[in-house]
């Protein structure tokens, strides 16, 4: 198993330029109610630099690894939808719903089937039905039936990817973890969207939903090298 100290000495540095961005991020903290180009741009600009990050691993890694491209796509689609929610009071919110929607689909892909682990299946599907039973009365129109679609693909990506983790027999890895803490925090932030939106102001949820969302983004970017270190078991044995 590849020790953390080896991990943050290979994977560090291609993260510099993420880290920075999303630091710029905070420090500007442009005002939400008066949308541009600019603010999108500096919202945008973090997870562009994810895929900076895998896209520094060799187009020949990401051609050999459809997990590694799978998540590069959703990362593609996610920042699509960070720009449609730059201007969400304008009429793109359900736009940026449906473009993280497919980036649930296209992690939930990478993260795989195997192994299936239906107990964490049931605790999400709990979850995710007190979640909406909350948002529900506070839900008018097609947006009743999006959101309760939105919240079944996010589960789903969830499940995929806390699945993944099996402490008990010692099979975990720590891209696995990554997988599964980076997608909790997806979820933490997607319900405090979905709260502060809805049902009730939030305090500081902006900073909740921004620190989790980026830090969720790159735990995700981070499980992507985990397919090289699977494959290189394989071919060993």
């Amino acid at each position: 198993m590849v020790s953390p100290v080896t991990v943050v000495k290979s994977e560090g540095p291609k993260l510099v330029p993420f880290f920075k961005t999303t630091c710029v991020y905070f420090v500007l903290w442009l005002p939400t109610s008066t949308p541009s180009w600019f603010s999108a741009l500096i919202k945008c600009l973090p997870i562009f630099c994810l895929w900076i990050f895998l896209l520094a691993h060799g187009i020949s890694f990401l051609h050999a690894h459809p997990s590694a491209r799978r998540i590069l796509a959703g990362l593609i689609f996610s920042l699509l939808g960070d720009a449609f929610l730059i201007w969400q009071e304008q009429g793109y919110f359900i736009h940026g719903l449906l473009m993280f929607a497919i980036t649930h689909i296209l992690y939930s892909s990478a993260f795989g089937m195997k192994p299936l682990n239906l107990p964490v299946g049931l605790v999400i599907i709990m979850v995710s039905g007190v979640s909406y039973a909350l948002l529900y009365s506070y839900l008018a129109g097609p947006l009743t039936y999006l959101v309760a679609v939105y919240i079944g693909i996010i589960a789903f990506m969830g499940w995929r990817a806390i699945a993944g983790v099996q402490l008990a027999n010692d099979l975990w890895t720590w891209t696995k973890l990554s997988a599964c803490l980076g997608a909790m925090l997806f979820m933490v932030s997607d319900l405090t969207i979905a709260v502060n939106k809805f049902c009730f102001p939030v305090p500081h949820s902006r900073a909740i939903i921004m620190a989790t969302y980026y830090a969720a983004q790159m735990l995700i970017a981070l499980s992507a090298v985990e397919c090289q270190d699977e494959d290189h078991k394989k071919k060993i044995a």
